[in-house]
């Protein structure tokens, strides 16, 4: 492999390329649709291929590792400082040279077609569960201004909207629209339930997976969408970088001798920290139900309640959520059963 460079700024159609010699200097410069793009792939020595992690670029990875490149796949954040004097394709391409020569960003791997499959399932659940929201919420309010209250919870929706509709107080064509509305929101039900069982089928054969699944807190959701960003665990050298890239360590603002730690950072994938933040919720709740009954607690559930008392409900939900994320790291990374007397020390 030779130490050409492709900057690329990936587009629908229109990509724009920059080539670089041995030393750096842009030699040549490409503006070529889809089609004339593999073409160029295709003809070009082995070198470096640059793109900014957007759509499509997972895609196009690995259609220049199919021909030999190795891929640099740089977070778009990251990037976007290195601009300079506008915004343009052409620009661009400069910016991804420039983020290259900086060795402190860490690049995004690129995922496979099992990854992407797995994670457009997770994005593709979450738009049903989205629409069926809007429609519960848009019959819930309907029913209201007509004197029917629906009480909270999804369950308890078609029951209480069905004897509803067969009440005289509902105008003849309102009852239509809200049996449509019903109909479509037990489609909806029905559609994502569908997608779990796909999801189950597609990675009942996974071993990571069926590891992560054995943590407290972490189930199917949680372990698919982990292995589908996140791909493999050796990406980090420890877990509190995983918990780190998820956005559940402090955020810093220190100086000197002193030191300021503040809220979550929230960075990275939003959806799996809600994911994690959900099941450390759930080991919470389930901590407080064993206590009340006198069921013996384990380590991490003692642990979980002792420090809720002491910060809070919700400040200790995060903490689960963080101490979740690095036992996910160890369990998964060093292939291991789950134990429950070592998870406190990770």
């Amino acid at each position: 492999m030779n130490s050409t460079i492709l900057s690329v700024d990936l587009a629908k159609d229109v990509f724009e390329v920059a080539q670089t010699d041995q030393r750096g200097k842009v030699i040549k410069r490409h503006r070529l649709p889809r089609n004339k793009f593999s073409e160029l792939l295709c003809l070009s020595e082995p070198g470096i291929v640059l793109i900014e992690a957007c759509g499509s670029a997972h895609y196009w990875g690995r259609v220049a590792q199919s021909h030999g490149h190795k891929v640099r796949m740089l977070p778009a954040q990251y990037v976007a400082p290195y601009r300079r004097r506008g915004k343009s394709d052409r620009i661009d391409t400069d910016a991804l040279l420039e983020a290259h020569r900086c060795d402190g960003i860490t690049e995004v791997p690129v995922r496979t077609v099992d990854q992407q499959q797995i994670q457009q399932l997770h994005r593709i659940r979450e738009q049903w569960k989205k629409t069926r929201v809007q429609r519960i919420n848009g019959l819930r309010g309907c029913l209201r201004e007509l004197g029917f209250a629906i009480p909270l919870g999804v369950s308890s929706v078609h029951k209480h909207a069905i004897a509803i509709l067969e009440d005289d107080g509902i105008p003849p064509a309102l009852k239509s629209a809200f049996a449509g509305l019903l109909d479509e929101i037990n489609r909806l039900e029905e559609s994502m339930k569908q997608c779990e069982r796909d999801l189950k089928l597609l990675t009942k054969n996974n071993d990571a997976v069926q590891r992560l699944q054995e943590v407290p807190g972490i189930g199917l959701m949680t372990s698919t969408a982990m292995v589908a960003s996140i791909g493999t665990p050796h990406r980090f050298s420890n877990g509190r970088k995983l918990a780190s890239w998820l956005g559940l360590t402090p955020r810093e603002h220190s100086s000197g001798n002193s030191r300021s730690l503040g809220r979550i950072t929230k960075q990275g994938d939003g959806y799996i920290r809600c994911l994690l933040t959900h099941g450390a919720r759930s080991v919470l709740v389930r901590a407080k139900i064993n206590q009340k009954a006198g069921i013996p607690l384990n380590k991490l559930q003692q642990w979980g309640l002792t420090l809720s008392e002491r910060v809070g409900h919700n400040k200790a939900t995060c903490a689960m959520a963080n101490k979740l994320a690095r036992i996910a790291w160890a369990v998964w990374c060093k292939d291991e059963p789950f134990k429950i007397e070592t998870a406190i020390a990770v």
